[in-house]
């Protein structure tokens, strides 16, 4: 066991609705200590800022181009997680110097994965000189640099979970870990300790676009829109035979690469409950790609707050002889596990520690990857 760093991982989503903090004591390597967490929402003017912000990153060709609001909104989300981090340690009794480091997803505002082209607004300079932490930002840019797709980084953290999981659970093998954020993403553990990992299809995103704008809400809270309609099939399958689920080369989505249904399409209703059953199948048909059938779903992110999908992704599974289980039956936590993750990884980062496998992003070899934003370097400045 090597020495453990103590890291904070903060992380804002494709959902766009807040930043969630988490707090782990970690080798970067098999040893985890999941410490508190806690979400902070953004209000209601912000997100819509965010949205704009994704129209004017549309336009980028180079990762450090800041078109439009992009530099603004860029300095405004980094003060955004400055005060969360501090809101953070407040609540939690916690001092900058109790803490080694920060790991920093920041905001994708565009993600061209084939053009080797991510983008994730966040300053970690400014973030380092807010909070006096050092901060690992900046994460997915080399696993590009190497031919890989900048996406899923959370794998890495899922086999060490899975590696306790094992140890200390009845969980049979293979797992797979499901992640339903806005995009949904799939980690496969084989008995043998493979990872694969890819972007498994549209998690939430299409129903809280749905939603908001036809009933003026951001999201389904616990299903209730969709528990009132049916599944239309012809419109779920209009999904589901998008060409991602058959290629053989699985790839990385953008929040854009699915679009919601016309208003023509379906009811408020229908089409919610028609987007839930996508979200689920979509889980199915890209673990059909996987190098062997998983026996355990083990489910985190927002999605799993819906009791539709989670019922049609525990009746698909169950017919494939799988079980499904909300990350919190294993005694983890669904909401904090990318946020877990990214302090996870900034540790990783630091030690030079690989982030990103080829069974993971498609990257040519096991790649490390983040910047360093010192809070070091910060106070010699202001001295000088």
């Amino acid at each position: 066991m090597g020495k453990l760093s103590t890291a904070i991982g903060l992380m804002s989503g494709t959902s766009m609705d807040g930043i969630d903090v988490a707090l782990l004591r970690t080798d970067g390597e098999s040893v985890v200590q999941r410490g508190p967490s806690a979400g902070y929402a953004y209000d209601a003017r912000f997100r819509a800022r965010l949205k704009q912000g994704l129209e004017d990153a549309k336009s980028i060709a180079m990762r450090v181009e800041r078109p439009g609001t992009l530099a603004q909104l860029e300095r405004d989300l980094t003060l955004r997680h400055a005060e969360a981090v501090r809101t953070f340690l407040h609540e939690n009794n916690l001092l900058p110097e109790d803490i080694d480091v920060i790991g920093f997803h920041g905001q994708t505002v565009l993600h061209r994965p084939d053009e080797g082209l991510t983008v994730q607004i966040g300053d970690g300079d400014l973030l380092a000189h807010e909070t006096q932490i050092d901060v690992v930002y900046d994460m997915r840019a080399n696993d590009m640099v190497h031919g890989g797709q900048g996406a899923p980084l959370i794998p890495a953290y899922h086999a060490a979970l899975a590696r306790g999981l094992s140890e200390r659970q009845e969980v049979g093998a293979p797992v797979i870990f499901v992640n339903i954020g806005g995009i949904s993403n799939i980690t496969f553990i084989g008995a043998d300790g493979r990872i694969v990992a890819y972007d498994s299809g549209p998690g939430n995103t299409l129903i809280d676009q749905w939603v908001e704008a036809h009933a003026g809400i951001p999201y389904d809270q616990g299903g209730m829109i969709a528990s009132e309609g049916a599944v239309l099939v012809e419109l779920a399958e209009r999904y589901l035979s998008h060409p991602f689920f058959t290629a053989q080369k699985r790839c990385s989505l953008d929040r854009n690469d699915f679009a919601p249904p016309s208003s023509a399409d379906a009811s408020l209703e229908d089409g919610a409950r028609t987007l839930a059953y996508v979200t689920a199948a979509a889980i199915l048909r890209s673990a059909a790609h996987l190098p062997e059938a998983p026996a355990t779903y083990v489910v985190c992110g927002g999605g799993r707050l819906n009791p539709i999908i989670m019922k049609d992704l525990t009746n698909l599974a169950e017919a494939a002889h799988a079980r499904v289980l909300a990350a919190e039956a294993l005694e983890l936590n669904g909401d904090s596990m990318e946020a877990e993750a990214w302090a996870y990884l900034a540790v990783r980062s630091l030690r030079g520690l690989p982030l990103t496998y080829p069974g993971t992003t498609g990257v040519d070899r096991p790649v490390s990857g983040g910047r360093l934003a010192s809070k070091v370097i910060d106070a010699e400045a202001e001295q000088g």
